[in-house]
């Protein structure tokens, strides 16, 4: 009897007008969307490859290892899932809002947006009515007394139902993806593919709580016309309101200081404190060093200090000396403001990752939170791959700061009187910073709980509809 109970519901969804109304605009919808953040995708390529090469042609001419640290900083490169999936990475400069204020203003639709909202939307619609209209009709009547249990309607009016939504969702993604591959400069490799069924199941998962919702609310009700309020009033609370209000009640009950604040506060000791401290240090290493050097207090021209350092030996290792005692002196300064402002960020961090773990506890209270977590983390656009490319910047900043200690203590030594911290030189075997998306296993193993929670979602509306519908009159 399950599947008649399921081909019922399917007919009585698919031969309605809301059917056909959700099956045109998902198709337009979609397709359309997927066409834009195609084309947008191919040019944030562009961008990012001609931003590449502009960094190169800078470094052959600018390479001052003290100026360059903001030119190289590592940057993410557009990755596949773009063309669906906005995520974190695709968000609008706010710096381009004079120039073009509507992106910021309406922010392009993508598929989590159209999942998240659109069905979840629908699936309220199509079911808000599946117990209480059919009590209104008469058949429910007449289907309980064919002696069919109570928890096989509610099953079978799930399950039609959700395979009611994936018809045309279905329908709408292929033709997506055929735009996707149908584009010559897009290219997706096997792990895209299988976070893309990854995400499908989630979707999946996600518009069979909204469809269980509206059967549980369908049955609490007597009349359509009351269950739709219910249910839209649910709706916007589920997916607007909590998803919303939680980074507001994270900040309330779990305070963290302006970093615009402290990022002025580093800024001073970073630079016009350190530059101070390194004054000093210098000049108390210097005089120190005068002392046992006389002639480091001379005047003495940069090309005679050369001639007089290549004839004796003795000038040489004075001028080393210097060196050295400078070098130190500025390591110094910039390891005790390093540790100040260190101390204020380590600060700062730990507070924002606590009052972000607390909010992100308090939104996946709604299923919206649940899913956008699961589509973003597994596209690599989510909270996790921001995690994920800190980790893998920081490596590349060890890295690189190691190379640029060693590089200029080879220049210092072939030429001590020269200052080449701010001397432009050849950077071109420097290690350069590469992206990879972290592997489809471990993006999976970090979305693994979102699943759970949608799951245990299903599970417990599956339950309060049938617990309800148990105790519903169909007379």
């Amino acid at each position: 009897m399950l599947k008649t109970i399921i081909k019922k519901e399917i007919q009585n969804n698919v031969y309605s007008f809301r059917f056909l109304v959700t099956f045109v605009l998902l198709l337009a919808v979609v397709a359309f969307t997927i066409f834009v953040l195609t084309n947008d995708y191919v040019k944030k390529v562009d961008e990012y490859s001609q931003r590449q090469a502009e960094i190169e042609n800078y470094l052959k001419n600018y390479a001052h290892y003290n100026r360059v640290g903001s030119i190289i900083s590592p940057s993410q490169p557009p990755v596949p899932f773009f063309m669906l999936i906005r995520g974190l990475s695709s968000d609008v400069n706010i710096g381009h809002f004079d120039n073009d204020p509507l992106p910021v203003m309406f922010p392009l639709l993508d598929l989590t947006f159209i999942v998240a909202i659109l069905l979840s939307l629908v699936a309220l619609l199509f079911s808000y009515d599946a117990v209480c209209g059919e009590k209104e009709d008469g058949t429910l009547k007449l289907m309980l007394s064919n002696s069919i249990s109570r928890s096989t309607i509610v099953l079978g009016k799930i399950a039609g139902g959700t395979l009611t939504l994936l018809l045309p969702f279905l329908t709408s993604l292929l033709i997506g993806l055929l735009i996707i591959l149908f584009n010559p400069r897009v290219s997706w490799k096997s792990a895209d593919w299988g976070a893309l069924g990854l995400i499908f199941l989630g979707s999946l998962l996600y518009f069979a709580f909204f469809y269980g919702l509206g059967i549980f609310i369908s049955s609490r009700h007597q009349s359509g016309s009351a269950s739709i309020m219910t249910s839209l009033f649910v709706w916007v609370l589920l997916v607007l309101v909590i998803p919303n209000l939680s980074p507001f009640a994270a900040s309330f009950l779990s305070p963290s200081p302006s970093r615009i604040k402290i990022g002025r506060e580093v800024s001073r000791l970073t630079d016009v404190e350190r530059d101070q401290l390194g004054r000093k240090l210098m000049a108390e290493r210097l005089q120190a060093l005068t002392k046992k050097y006389p002639v480091l207090a001379e005047n003495i021209p940069e090309a005679e200090a050369k001639e007089r350092m290549a004839k004796d030996p003795a000038i040489r290792e004075a001028y080393d000396a210097r060196v050295r005692e400078v070098q130190a002196a500025w390591d110094e300064a910039n390891r005790i403001q390093n540790e100040k402002a260190g101390s204020l960020w380590g600060e700062l961090d730990r507070k924002e990752a606590a009052q972000t773990r607390l909010a992100a506890v308090i939104s996946m209270i709604s299923p919206l939170s649940d899913f956008t977590y699961l589509a973003t983390d597994l596209s690599s656009t989510g909270l996790q791959n921001e995690r994920y490319f800190h980790q893998i910047a920081e490596d590349w900043a060890r890295r690189f700061d190691e190379y640029g200690r060693i590089k200029i203590s080879l220049l210092q030594k072939q030429d001590p009187t020269k200052d080449w911290w701010n001397t432009p030189v050849d950077m071109s075997d420097r290690p350069k910073f590469t992206y990879q998306e972290a592997p489809l296993g471990l993006r999976f193993k970090q979305t693994f709980a979102d699943f759970v929670v949608l799951l245990v979602f299903n599970v417990l509306f599956f339950g309060a509809g049938y617990v309800s519908f148990i105790k519903y009159d169909v007379r």
